[in-house]
């Protein structure tokens, strides 16, 4: 689960990481009384969407201007001019995509005299298990041209769990960033801020680009970005709070209600497999002949005959989908079951796309005889290879 700019620099707050002063604005009146909330002379009006890019950022619409997500205001009065321009607009950024994000909320900021950018995330490593910092003096661009152009300027570490966090780590984030004097102090106690949020919220990334020192020799967080572990989310209700559902695929959040491991995509075959491994293997093999998923779809090893139909009827939400690919190897899962979901489901919303079903497992024959006794126009499919090879086809209209 991610959330925007603003709750997420609220939440490191709490635990005493540097922040500047700001205000969000959920509507285009609320923007002065937020402007005078704040000291000025100058005010940063920054996109709350759930995706990077955003001072880069252009928006579709021409009312909304050609300055990016992020803008420089000198007076109250050009923040209500911006505030007006960018609420509602549709910004599209190198991470949204090119049908972007509408923004519906926006952050009023008061502006910082930066002296120096740098580059601060953490994250989980899933290879040693430990919590891992990534450290640059490259702030402000994004890190993957710094890690393509100048690896070296890269510095990352990881964190013994048996230990937890300790002084050692905020020094070589200090050396990292070639940090010294108070500036180092800060930089420690920093650390140490950051860490603890991340393992007491149960973070699954958290990056700051940029971490920034004023002119005033004060180390500060100007941006955050910050997402959660989902499966450690019922701990953490004040989290859950923050969730913007209007930032979500409405289909995403549909699969959610069901426990589905459902994540939306381009392309025009939707997908129902078990197995995580299963459904990337077969979006590859859709790729390799010639066409792209529609999603990615993981009903996992125990699904209900209701939690199928559910899916089901979620890949035929997708206006884009021509047609869909039901790969089931049943071990835990039973192919009878699927079976039954997928002809619940078609019996409900109907079938107007082509759709191939490959079945290989327990109650392997079982299953082929209910969708073969359903009469629904199904094309049968004897192994992967198979089955991606006839979609494709009915898809493109053979």
């Amino acid at each position: 689960m991610n959330i925007h700019e603003y709750q997420a620099k609220a939440l490191l707050h709490e635990f005493g990481v540097p922040i500047s002063r700001g205000v969000p604005v959920l509507k285009p009146e609320d923007a002065d009384a937020a402007a005078k909330q704040l000291p000025g002379p100058i005010w940063v009006v920054k996109s709350q969407i759930h995706a990077g890019g955003r001072g880069k950022g252009k928006f579709k619409e021409a009312s909304a201007g050609d300055k990016g997500g992020v803008r420089i205001a000198k007076s109250v009065a050009e923040v209500d001019e911006f505030t007006k321009q960018m609420l509602g607009a549709t910004l599209v950024t190198v991470q949204t995509g090119p049908h972007g994000k509408q923004v519906n909320r926006l952050y009023i900021e008061e502006g910082s005299d930066i002296d120096k950018e740098f580059y601060l995330s953490i994250l989980v490593n899933r290879e040693t298990s430990e919590i891992s910092f990534v450290v640059s003096t490259e702030g402000g661009v994004n890190i993957e041209d710094v890690a393509h152009s100048t690896p070296e300027k890269i510095v990352s570490f990881s964190v013994d769990p048996a230990t937890g966090i300790m002084a050692h780590h905020g020094r070589t984030v200090a050396e990292a960033l070639k940090l010294k004097g108070d500036l180092a102090k800060q930089a420690e106690k920093l650390t140490g801020q950051l860490y603890a949020a991340f393992a007491a919220k149960d973070m699954a990334m958290l990056e700051i680009n940029p971490l920034v020192v004023t002119k005033q020799g004060q180390l500060r967080v100007l941006d955050a970005k910050v997402s959660f572990d989902s499966n450690a989310l019922y701990r953490h209700p004040d989290v859950v709070a923050l969730r913007d559902e209007s930032e979500e695929d409405a289909k995403e959040i549909e699969a959610s209600k069901y426990d589905l491991n459902y994540v939306a995509l381009d392309g025009t075959i939707g997908c129902m497999v078990n197995g995580a491994g299963l459904a990337m293997a077969t979006m590859d093999i859709i790729k390799l002949y010639g066409m792209e998923p529609a999603n990615f779809l993981d009903v996992g090893g125990g699904a209900s005959a209701e939690k199928v139909a559910a899916a089901f009827k979620i890949i035929t939400a997708d206006p884009n989908v021509r047609g869909i690919l039901v790969n089931i190897f049943g071990g835990i899962m039973k192919c009878d079951v699927i079976a039954e979901g997928v002809v619940a489901a078609v019996k409900q919303v109907g079938l107007k796309v082509p759709l191939v079903v490959r079945l290989e497992g327990t109650n392997v024959e079982q299953g082929k005889k209910i969708i073969r006794d359903s009469g629904l126009n199904v094309v049968p499919a004897d192994n992967l290879d198979d089955a991606a090879q006839k979609i494709v086809k009915a898809v493109k209209g053979g």
